[in-house]
C-alpha cells in the first residue's frame, strides 16, 4: 500500500469512479472506495483499493467511513436524465439527500477538500457553443437540477464550513481504461457509445440514430466525448489544486472537438469489423444539434488536456473491454 493521502472515492466501484480510483492509486494516493454496489461492481475493485460497502442514505455508514480520510471524491449519483423526469423523488433522495449526508459527515470529521462529479447537464440547452463556464445554467431535466443544486450547496459549505471544493462539469464520458485493468462494463447505459458496443457484441439487435436532418455536416447530432481515463486524470489534478490553492474551482471537462452520431457509427464499424444494423429514426424532443465544451479553464488552471479522447482510442478501448481482452 502506498503512503500517500487516503482519498474516499464515493461511487468508486462504478464506471467513472473505478477509473478515478485507479488514477489515484497510480499517482501514489490510497483510494478508499465507498459504494453501495447498486450500479458499481466488485470486479472494478483493483489491487490496492480499500473497499467499504456502504450507502450515503445511511448517515452512520458514511460517518464511519470518514476515519483517517484526507479528502473526498464524490461520484455517487443516479444519472439518467430521462428517468429523472419520471422518478423525481428517487433522484431527489439519492442525489440531494445522499450528498447532504456526505457533506455533513465530512465537516463533522474535519475533512477540508472535496472533488465533485458534476455535469454539462447544469447548462441545459446550448445558447452558444463551445459552452464555457460562464454559460447560463438552466437545466432542462431534474438530474441536471440536482447537479446544479449540489454545486450551490457546496459553495455554502465552503463559505461557512471551510470545505473547499472542485466541481468538474463532465461532457460525454466514454472509453475504457487504456491499460485494460478495469473490466466491469457500465450497467444499463443510456449513452450512444456503449449502446453501439452492445450492438456490436450482439446484445442489441440494432442501434437507432435519432434525426439525420440537423444543421450539421452529416445531419446527425454532434457531441463532445471525453475519455474516462482523461476524466480520471482531471480528478487527481483537481485534488492537487485544492491541496495547494486556498480557493474553490468549477471547470468543464471536454475536448471542444465534436463527433457526430454517424461519424461514430462509421468508426465503430471500421474498428470492430462488424457491420451492425443502424436504424435512422426521427429526432428526439430536446436534443440540441451541437453540444461542445470549452475546457480552456481546465487547461489553464489544472494544466489538463485530453490525451486519450480521439475517436480511435475511445472505440478501441471500448471494443477491447466489451470483448473481454486485456491490453
Amino acid at each position: 500500500m502506498s503512503s500517500g493521502h487516503r482519498i474516499l472515492v464515493v461511487g468508486g466501484a462504478g464506471y467513472i469512479g473505478s477509473h478515478v480510483a485507479k488514477a489515484l492509486r497510480d499517482s501514489g494516493d490510497q483510494p478508499v472506495v465507498f459504494d453501495n454496489l447498486s450500479s458499481g461492481q466488485r470486479v472494478n475493485l483493483l489491487d490496492g483499493f480499500e473497499f467499504i460497502h456502504g450507502d450515503l442514505l445511511l448517515p452512520e455508514q458514511i460517518r464511519a467511513a470518514m476515519s483517517g480520510i484526507d479528502a473526498i471524491i464524490h461520484l455517487a449519483a443516479l444519472k439518467a436524465a430521462g428517468e429523472s423526469m419520471v422518478q423525481l423523488e428517487r433522484y431527489a433522495t439519492h442525489n440531494l439527500s445522499g450528498t447532504l449526508n456526505l457533506l455533513n459527515a465530512a465537516t463533522e470529521a474535519g475533512v477540508q477538500h472535496i472533488v465533485f462529479s458534476s455535469s454539462a447537464a447544469v447548462y441545459g440547452e446550448p445558447k452558444y457553443t463551445p459552452m464555457d463556464e460562464a454559460h447560463p445554467t438552466e437545466p432542462v431535466n431534474f438530474y441536471g437540477f440536482t447537479k446544479l443544486e449540489i454545486e450551490r450547496i457546496l459553495a455554502w459549505y465552503s463559505q461557512l464550513r471551510g470545505l473547499r471544493f472542485a466541481s468538474l462539469r463532465y461532457f460525454n464520458a466514454a472509453g475504457y481504461d487504456v491499460d485494460g485493468e478495469i473490466r466491469g462494463l457500465e450497467q444499463d447505459p443510456n449513452n450512444l457509445l456503449p449502446l453501439v458496443l452492445e450492438t456490436i457484441s450482439g446484445r442489441r439487435p440494432h442501434i437507432e440514430v435519432f434525426g439525420t436532418d440537423y444543421d450539421t455536416p452529416d445531419g446527425s447530432c454532434i457531441r463532445d466525448y471525453i475519455h474516462v481515463s482523461d476524466l480520471a486524470d482531471a480528478h487527481v489534478r483537481a485534488l492537487r489544486y485544492l491541496n495547494t490553492e486556498a480557493q474553490d474551482l468549477t471547470v468543464n471537462l471536454g475536448t471542444s472537438n465534436g463527433l457526430s452520431v454517424l461519424e461514430i457509427v462509421a468508426a465503430a464499424r471500421e474498428i470492430s469489423g462488424v457491420d451492425f444494423v443502424v436504424r435512422q429514426t426521427g429526432r428526439r424532443a430536446g436534443d440540441p444539434a451541437v453540444v461542445l465544451a470549452s475546457a480552456e479553464q481546465a487547461k489553464q488552471i489544472l494544466g489538463w488536456s485530453p490525451q486519450h479522447s480521439a475517436v480511435q482510442t475511445l472505440l478501441e478501448t471500448m471494443v477491447r473491454a466489451y470483448r473481454g481482452k486485456r491490453s
